[in-house]
């Protein structure tokens, strides 16, 4: 499986099996951990935390989670950088647990004072502000269906309602030379399915919005981005991020927030 085989096939999963990691899945996702990282800077910490269901606990959270008994932590700082860095380097992550059959499930809470949060010491500036449980995938459940349908998990808005060129009046075709990578990123997962990211391309660059949802479109967005670029990267093209100085101006209820050059 390559990486945009991952990409595609990446779904979230609320059902598990019950078994712990095996050593060797631990050892690679926490590898992943290490390996992953992220431009746009800020503070982010990743951990990996097995509970013991044996001993009574059962953990139960937003999305009816069942069987789940490893999840990551994020431990987040409170900033703009630090949100986007989560979702770009963490998304790194779910792809790896993809690529070895493994499911993931984003979830964003207070978890202040859960069994998450317990025995936690985040550095200075962070709070728990996502926890993802990974493991192998179970048969869905009545609930975890309807949950997905609710969410509207299978449908995505349109390419070209998206994604543009020159100005914002003009739609990208998909088969630009940017046309895979952003198709990547309409593939990512986002809160309750709200697709905030906008992209316009002018020339060799492309300069990434957002359409503020809720307090987590900027996270929403560092997961997209990590699409495209691991979708760059897989084509062997060597871009970057930047802050544009000059970036055009979006409609009233865009954000700009970065934008790339190959």
């Amino acid at each position: 499986m390559d990486i945009l085989d991952a990409i595609r096939e990446r779904r979230s999963v609320r059902s598990f099996s019950g078994e712990p990691l095996s050593e060797e899945n631990r050892r690679l996702l926490l590898e992943a951990v290490e390996e992953s990282s992220s431009p746009f800077g800020g503070s982010v910490t990743i951990r990996l935390k097995e509970f013991d269901l044996k001993e009574g606990y059962k953990p139960t959270t937003y999305g009816m989670i069942s069987g789940a008994v490893d999840f990551f932590l994020l431990g987040i700082g409170s900033d703009e950088a630090s949100a986007l860095t989560a979702g770009f380097r963490f998304e790194q992550v779910v792809l790896k647990a993809r690529e070895l059959g493994l499911g993931t499930c984003w979830i964003a809470a207070t978890f202040k004072g859960s069994e998450f949060d317990r025995g936690q010491v985040w550095p200075d500036g962070e709070k728990l502000r996502i926890v993802c449980p990974t493991g192998f995938p179970a048969r869905q459940r009545i609930m975890e269906k309807i949950t997905r349908l609710s969410l509207g998990s299978k449908r995505r808005k349109p390419f070209d309602e998206m994604f543009f060129e020159e100005n914002f009046s003009h739609p990208l075709s998909p088969n630009s030379r940017f046309g895979l990578s952003l198709e990547m990123l309409r593939l990512a997962p986002s809160s309750a399915n709200s697709q905030p990211w906008r992209a316009l391309v002018v020339g060799d660059s492309v300069h990434f919005y957002y359409k503020p949802q809720s307090d987590l479109s900027v996270l929403d967005c560092g997961i997209g981005m990590c699409h495209f670029y691991e979708a760059e990267k897989y084509r062997s093209y060597e871009g970057m991020f930047f802050k544009a100085t000059d970036a055009p101006v979006p409609p009233e209820n865009w954000r700009y927030i970065y934008s790339y050059s190959r």
